[in-house]
Parts: C-alpha cells; structure tokens; sequence
C-alpha cells in the first residue's frame, strides 16, 4: 500500500488487554503508518499503568479527548460501552475500529450498522490472519472441492481463561460476556467470509449458573449453504486437544479434501492417510498474532481514507451478533 505522507492518529478507548495488544502493535511498527494520538481508560490504575511503562503514550482526560485527538477511534471497552464511544466518535467526524461485539442490544447494533455505513470496521483478527489466508486458498486452488460440511469446536478448561482474570467481572456475565460471543463469534465471521451468508440456525446454550455466562453450547446453522455444526463448552477439552486450556478447530470437509484452522492460527489440510499436515509458513499463534496485528492496522489506514480493505464490516459483524444472540437465547438452566 502507499504510506501516507503522516501517520494515522488513532485514538484508544479501553487500556484492557485488547486496549494495550493494539497499543503495542503500533508502537512496535518498523515504518509508522499509524500513530497513537490518545489513550484513556475510566479506570484510574489502568490509565497510570500505561503511562508508566509507555510514558510516550498521551494519556488523557476522558473519551472526549480521544476523540479530538484522533482520525480513528478504536474502541476496546467493554461491550455495554461501545456504541457509546463509537457514535461519539462518528458525530465527530472520525471513523471507528470496534471491538466485537458492537452491542449488547440487537436493536442498538442494527441502528448503529444502518447510521454509520462505511465509517466503521470491527477487530475480528481472522480478516487479517495469515492461516485464515491460507485456508481461502486452497479452498480457491479446489483442495476440499464441493463443501459438504463444517465442523466448528471449541472447549475450555476454564471461563474466563487464565490471562483473562482482570476482566472477569464482565466477560463472565450473561448480558455482556461468554465464550459464544468472544470466541464463537470470531469462527462464525470466519464462516461467514469464506462460505457465505449464515442462516438457517438451530441452538441452545446452558447456563446451569445463576448470574454467570453459559458453560455450553450446540448449533446447527448454514453458511453460504453449506452444514455447519457447532460445538462448544467449559469444563473440559479433548484428550488428543494441542492445548488443554484453550481448544479450537474449525474443519471443512468436501469431496475432494478436508482443510482446517487449529488454535487459531495452524492451516492444515489432510492426507491421503487421514492425518492433517500444517502448511509450510503455519506458525502458532503467539507468533502469528503480532503479523496479523500489523496487517489489521494497515487495514485500518485504508478502511480511514475510504479505501477498500479486508477488515471485518460492521455488516459482517452484525450478522455474527446475530446469529451469537439467538444461540443465547436458546438456552436453559
């Protein structure tokens, strides 16, 4: 792409763990294309952390601020926050790179996706991910041929994971949190960009907790057509499972083959002998998350000047929000 003659100024809302990984990737970048104009966080002690170890970083005042900093606002608060913050940002000119979800109520997402039109993307790492691109190309190559099936697993020893304890209160919460809407959601946009519109769902979820998130969920859906069945829950991951405290395979199978995503970032396809071989570039995903990092945010300059980009839509996401909730809804004690 053609650097920009200045940076971008992107502005943070949010010093959580999404807050500062996208903090760290353009502070990590070789040639700027992005800029950190602001940073604040409601949260006294997240706001002098960062200025500690980042004493670069403009912390500022309030999310006002921020956006009067910024030619581009990226939200990473919590979800109830979101649209607040974004159609701040809107009304004032910038565009919006959110986090998922973009709402905790239906109704809100669908106005805010019909207001802001083009001026907004959403952080599903997928768009941008060197294993997702993998995958769309042997599919384009015919490796799996006619889809006849996707497969969709994800299991949990634990929820919240380990590294998410700080956000806990939330993420744990069945209004605002769960792994159906902050993992589920990244395999179904995922779905949604490689095969198709989603319709045609079947689900239910299992909240046996009061006053926590779901621990289970099952599905049956479409995407572009194709079966899709998913599987999710906490509790327990497969014995033969790469990571025992954080499993996920999203598998499509077709006449011709059978490729598949693993722990998010492995493409793998499988042999004549049954056994799934990783690509020659496949790299776990604590190396593939920083590349993917930078992709995004080049995704972001373009997505600002109103340039075409492959970053997630607020459409896309709105159709992933959709389809998340009505599993949720499904649900029993």
């Amino acid at each position: 792409m053609t650097v920009p003659t200045a940076p971008l100024a992107l502005g943070i809302v949010g010093a959580g763990i999404m807050g500062e990984r996208m903090m760290n990737a353009v502070l990590g970048q070789d040639a700027p294309l992005v800029r950190i104009a602001a940073l604040w966080d409601p949260a006294p002690a997240a706001r002098e952390r960062i200025a500690a170890r980042h004493p670069g970083v403009p912390v500022v005042a309030d999310a006002d601020a921020v956006v009067a900093a910024s030619d581009c606002v990226y939200v990473a608060s919590p979800p109830a926050s979101h649209l607040g913050h974004a159609r701040a940002a809107l009304a004032a000119g910038r565009s919006v790179f959110c986090e998922k979800p973009l709402a905790v109520d239906l109704a809100e997402a669908r106005a805010f996706v019909a207001e802001a039109g083009s001026r907004g993307a959403v952080n599903f790492p997928f768009a941008s991910s060197l294993g997702v691109a993998a995958l769309a190309r042997w599919i384009a190559e015919g490796a799996v041929g006619t889809p006849r099936r996707l497969t969709i697993e994800v299991a949990f020893a634990r929820w919240p994971r380990p590294w998410q304890e700080d956000a806990a209160a939330w993420l744990d919460a069945p209004w605002e949190g769960g792994f159906t809407r902050e993992v589920v959601s990244h395999f179904l946009f995922l779905s949604r960009r490689l095969l198709g519109p989603l319709d045609g769902l079947d689900g239910h979820a299992v909240f046996p907790e009061p006053g926590r998130s779901e621990r289970a969920v099952e599905a049956t859906f479409r995407a572009g057509g194709v079966p899709v069945r998913l599987r999710g829950r906490v509790g327990e991951t497969p014995p033969d499972a790469h990571n025992a405290d954080d499993h996920n395979t999203w598998t499509l199978e077709g006449e011709a083959g059978t490729v598949r995503l693993r722990d998010w970032a492995i493409a793998e396809r499988r042999g004549a002998d049954g056994r799934f071989a990783p690509a020659a570039d496949a790299m776990p995903n604590e190396r593939a998350r920083p590349i993917a990092l930078r992709r995004q945010l080049e995704g972001v300059v373009r997505m600002t000047r109103g340039e075409p980009h492959a970053l997630a839509t607020l459409a896309e996401a709105l159709e992933v929000q959709e389809v998340v909730e009505a599993i949720l809804a499904s649900r029993t004690a």
